[in-house]
């Protein structure tokens, strides 16, 4: 199955110069969202995976369904001021400007093995932040799922010691 046809492609959105990939085609079609979960889990079988870790907020519905199908726990990174009980920050630059991401303090146990999942990578500012997230609590990244990897953009080249693995990736565009 291509997936790649199967994702919208929306000129100058959020701002002028962005060529943003939107998932919701994908999700919208039950064979097609069936088949993205199903290749996301399969590129981590054999491995021993306690949690995955969701990223705010379309990697809570890859996850979310990845958790299920591996019978693993889920633990979800939000935006400051998101999360009810005690937790811990990161701030990061992402491409259109300063952010903040937070984990509960316990989500995450020392020595728990995690996937961490999401849409798409880019500039990899919000996946690094991520990525301190889960080491501040110990957890051991076994690897990231994507769906979308967008390499001109230098995010892979940032994160590659975490094993990276997605479905598409694009060219320079």
């Amino acid at each position: 199955m291509d997936l790649k046809s199967k994702i919208r492609e929306i000129p100058d959105w959020p701002i002028k110069g962005v060529n943003f990939k939107d998932i919701t085609t994908l999700l919208e079609d039950k064979d097609v969202f069936r088949e993205v979960i199903d290749r996301m889990c399969k590129q981590f079988e054999g491995e021993k995976i306690d949690k995955l870790v969701a990223i705010d907020a379309r990697g809570f519905l890859l996850a979310s369904a990845m958790a299920y199908k591996m019978k693993t726990g889920l633990c979800i990174v939000r935006k400051k001021g998101k999360l009810p009980a005690q937790e811990i920050e990161e701030s990061y630059q992402k491409e259109y400007g300063l952010d903040t991401l937070t984990m509960h303090r316990d989500t995450i146990k020392k020595g728990e093995r995690v996937v961490i999942v999401d849409d798409l990578l880019a500039t990899g500012g919000t996946m690094l932040a991520t990525i301190k997230l889960v080491e501040k609590l110990g957890g051991i990244i076994v690897g990231v799922s994507l769906i979308i990897d967008l390499p001109f953009l230098g995010g892979t080249e940032k994160i590659k010691k975490y094993h990276p693995k997605w479905l598409v990736s694009y060219a320079q565009e």
